[in-house]
């Protein structure tokens, strides 16, 4: 190649420094290389793409000069997925196109209405499905790592432009068909993005059309009126969403299950006025929260459960925090609140609680065993606040056994009453008095 680059531009050499002729010729010969090494990345992929027609002979005229396919390596010459669109076309059939900012390339563009001017870097909006093809899988990795700061980074890489509400649409509907921790991850990515990278009006634009979107919604997520209801009313409470958005469909809802949705939001917004901002709306534990906010979720739970009894509730909402190898401190603290609380009810009821857990095998055994471990451990401290806390641990390790909720090891490793205790380990040995 170089020798016949280097020959033509000999011909007409004039007046021109031979330096820079050299240097051009090496460029373009550095650029043909190039192409032909891109050409015959492509050729060969055509090849097993389309294995059927034979190219023509490296040395007919039909050659790559006479191809009219792209040469930059890129794609197999196949018109755009979905056609229809394409600059300076109308686009497909029955679009309908929001609110556009004025544009200065407009022949009716009128500068002096636009105030000063700014100079900036234009990167070119994006278009719909190049902005989904952005954005998915920004979402999916951000539920990966859950840094909300490397996702305003990227997304402050591209141009949003007046589609600032396709990032909070397409979180929100990935977080539907996801896990109750990437719901909690993406009200999180809400509330950093607000001010930053879009506006709560934005934010509004989105959830309008999910909220308009609900009947296909459902198809796939039976619960999502629920769970919207859920993200709108935890938005508005991070300001992520104008205060009066539930106002401005006062009356105006036909659709069940966008009211649904509505009704939702606005018992949470009215119950947790006061509650810390409704942080716990996904009840999402994970690596995400410290162990002493899973303690106080868990706690709430059996609380609950010796109120109103209902198992499956509880259950639910052990499944919901999603801390599998967390369990044991359920266990721990359901021993430790019937030996706290008093009567006969509670006994009974806990061990119902904690055989049905047992049962799902949502408390595996070496679990069962650490949490009652963990009450054998720590029964001298408890029973220095609640002094009949022997016997009743051991008529709850019986009644566990018996409902075969325990094994006959961990029953007969219950401290006995008789023996003398030590009062802990770090005190030197004293006999408890």
């Amino acid at each position: 190649g170089h020798m016949r680059v280097l020959g033509e531009v000999g011909g007409h050499m004039g007046g021109w420094g031979c330096e820079k002729l050299l240097h051009e010729a090496r460029l373009k010969a550095k650029a043909k290389r190039r192409l032909r090494r891109a050409s015959s990345r492509d050729s060969t992929r055509e090849s097993l793409s389309e294995g059927a027609e034979p190219g023509p002979e490296p040395g007919s005229p039909k050659g790559r000069a006479h191809d009219r396919r792209s040469r930059t390596g890129k794609g197999r010459g196949l018109p755009k997925k979905g056609g229809a669109g394409g600059k300076g076309v109308w686009g497909a059939p029955g679009v309908v196109y929001g609110y556009q900012e004025p544009d200065a390339r407009d022949p009716n563009y009128d500068e002096v209405a636009q105030g000063d001017t700014v100079y900036a870097t234009v990167v070119p909006e994006l278009e719909e499905g190049e902005l989904e093809k952005n954005v998915q899988p920004m979402v999916l990795e951000y539920f990966e790592h859950g840094d909300t700061s490397e996702v305003m980074e990227l997304l402050r890489g591209l141009n949003l432009g007046s589609r600032g509400h396709a990032v909070p649409s397409l979180a929100v509907a990935l977080a539907l068909e996801g896990k109750a921790s990437h719901r909690e991850l993406t009200s999180r990515l809400l509330s950093d993005l607000v001010g930053r990278v879009v506006t709560p009006e934005d934010i509004a634009w989105a959830f309008d059309k999910m909220l308009r979107d609900l009947p296909d919604l459902i198809l796939d997520t039976p619960e999502a009126p629920q769970l919207l209801g859920q993200f709108i009313a935890r938005a508005v409470a991070d300001h992520a969403l104008p205060l009066d958005f539930l106002e401005r469909y006062k009356g105006r809802v036909d659709c069940e299950h966008a009211r649904a949705a509505l009704d939702r939001a606005a018992v949470l917004l009215r119950i947790k006025r006061d509650v810390n901002r409704l942080d716990n709306v996904w009840g999402v534990g994970g690596g995400q929260r410290p162990v002493k906010h899973l303690v106080k979720e868990m706690n709430l739970l059996l609380r609950e459960y010796l109120l109103s009894g209902e198992v499956a509730e509880a259950e639910h909402c052990l499944r919901e925090l999603e801390v599998p190898h967390f369990h044991h401190e359920l266990v721990y603290e359901a021993v430790v609140m019937v030996l706290e609380g008093s009567g006969e009810e509670p006994v009974a009821k806990m061990v119902t609680l904690l055989k049905v857990l047992w049962e799902t095998g949502l408390v595996t055994l070496d679990q069962m065993n650490r949490g009652f471990q963990r009450v054998y451990e720590e029964l001298g401290d408890i029973s220095l606040d609640v002094p009949l806390a022997h016997g009743l641990l051991e008529r709850l390790v019986e009644l566990c056994f018996d409902r075969g909720v325990i094994t006959r090891a961990l029953r007969d490793a219950c401290p006995a009453r008789g023996r003398k205790r030590f009062v802990s380990e770090g005190d030197g040995g004293r006999v408890k008095q």
